[in-house]
């Protein structure tokens, strides 16, 4: 429940500085900050919470996840560390042998990155290994699945295949796979938004393929409290239209929670599948595919976004190979259109600048520059000082928008800060280190306000300590004392 709540001695924290050092009360009314007002000089209004000095700031957002599938790869089985086709399928094995798979069930896995194995995912490999359960397994960029024969036989019969699904196959597959029960699939959602706000997340830019503007509004009004703009794809575009909503626009009944957001347009495929759209050749490959997929046609996507774009909703173009992000730019220059490139993981040096000047968003994923890095190593060699060009893109003026394309990456904005900070995990050494950015900047690219000022909804992050302060070692595991959406404590105890 909003209360009216006192927050006292805080240390405030904006985005671009750390705290000053003095003590400040920060009062919340009806969801909003009423006053921010130095520590003792007026009294106390409503409940008081004495916070002894922690910091508070603007609470955290993640640019881009896919929820529902977040939810539900939570409880399957994970495959992400397997190093080879051959260890992959012996970890469905173990699976199969440990637990019984009800009948007529599938064993659903998700993680597997082939993009650096020796041998070959295929049914054949998979049979070996699962008896006659049928086998989804996921990739880590949810661009592929490994199927094996009776899952082919059972999710995909009319599709010629030696186990791999790929792109537009794949996106239909993974929608049937996920077709849960409404009220089963909402569970396994509010418990990731339990965890969401643990880690001081307040609020997701929500691009889950299945129409969920509607969903959203039934979680709310069932008493979840998480800011979600929700886009939409080409299949429901025109619904959106008709409904007539624009990007922003706050959907009734949901406490002001849900908005409009974008709509989602996919024009290549990825890194590991080795569809990302590129001007020069994957090694090793030959024939149409060679360069990766162009997904959607120059003059369709220039249609749909000009479509789009005269209803008032901006567009979000996933494009990760750099001849994907030059077309992505033409189709905004074009159009006049205004939105965001999404991942954005491979630029033409040319086109670094093009950002801030068409006013286009990088809507990027810190974590995959570190969990990519020896599948960009071997597919793009010679061209990964262009990868995930986090500094470079500041530098041309672009704005930042932080994210975890969840389930890719885990939905934690300290994991993406820090890797943006660092460029590293686990002792490995800073990859293409130039492209590190500063905390404050990966801190202003993960909110939507750079400090704490009366009228802003009450959206608020509570830290044991400055995170501009702490070790760069320490983001990732950032410790969240308390969240707040639009007044309510949402985690913590107070």
């Amino acid at each position: 429940m909003t209360l009216s709540r006192t927050l006292t001695r805080v240390r405030l924290v904006g985005t671009s500085s750390g705290a000053d050092g003095r003590l400040s009360d920060v009062v919340l009314r009806d969801g909003l900050v009423a006053a921010v007002r130095p520590s003792g000089s007026a009294p106390v209004v409503g409940e008081s919470v004495d916070l002894d000095g922690r910091v508070v700031m603007p609470g955290l957002w993640d640019h881009h996840v896919h929820f529902d599938m977040l939810a539900l790869s939570e409880s399957r089985l994970d495959v992400s560390g397997a190093q080879s086709a051959a260890e992959c399928a012996a970890l469905v094995g173990e699976r199969v042998a440990g637990r019984a798979v009800a009948p007529g069930a599938t064993l659903v896995g998700t993680g597997f990155q082939d993009g650096t194995w020796l041998d070959r995912p295929t049914a054949e490999l998979l049979d070996k290994h699962s008896a006659d359960v049928p086998v989804v397994l996921i990739s880590h960029d949810i661009h592929c699945a490994w199927l094996n024969t009776a899952a082919l036989r059972r999710w995909v019969p009319g599709l010629a295949s030696d186990g791999l699904v790929l792109e537009d196959d794949c996106y239909e597959l993974v929608a049937r796979v996920n077709d849960l029960p409404i009220a089963e699939l909402d569970a396994l959602v509010a418990e990731s938004v339990r965890r969401a706000h643990a880690r001081g997340v307040v609020g997701i830019i929500e691009f889950e393929r299945r129409p969920n503007l509607d969903s959203w509004v039934r979680r709310t009004r069932a008493g979840t409290s998480m800011r979600v703009a929700c886009g939409v794809y080409t299949d429901h575009l025109d619904d959106a239209i008709q409904r007539g909503l624009a990007t922003g626009d706050v959907l009734p009944d949901t406490r002001g929670l849900v908005e409009m957001g974008s709509f989602k347009i996919v024009v290549d495929g990825s890194l590991n599948t080795r569809t990302a759209w590129c001007h020069d050749a994957f090694p090793g490959l030959a024939g149409d595919t060679a360069y990766g997929v162009q997904s959607v046609r120059a003059d369709d996507l220039d249609e749909l976004v000009g479509r789009a774009h005269a209803a008032g909703i901006a567009s979000a173009v996933h494009a990760i190979g750099d001849r994907a992000n030059t077309l992505a730019l033409d189709t905004f220059e074009r159009t006049g259109a205004r939105g965001t490139i999404e991942h954005a993981q491979l630029l033409s040096s040319a086109d670094l600048g093009r950002f801030a000047r068409l006013g286009v968003a990088a809507s990027v994923q810190p974590r995959h520059a570190i969990d990519d890095r020896d599948v960009a190593d071997k597919h793009w060699a010679g061209r990964t000082e262009r990868a995930f060009p986090l500094a470079g893109l500041l530098a041309a003026g672009a704005r930042l928008l932080l994210g975890s394309d969840a389930p890719v990456a885990p939905l934690d904005p300290w994991v993406s800060i820090a890797a943006a900070v660092t460029r590293t995990d686990a002792g490995q050494e800073p990859w293409h280190a130039e492209q590190r950015i500063s905390v404050s900047q990966a801190l202003a690219a993960s909110t939507r306000r750079e400090r704490i000022e009366p009228g802003q909804p009450a959206d608020l992050v509570v830290l044991a300590a400055d995170p501009h302060a702490l070790d760069v070692e320490q983001l990732a595991t950032v410790p969240v004392e308390a969240t707040v959406v639009a007044g309510e404590l949402v985690h913590g105890n107070w």
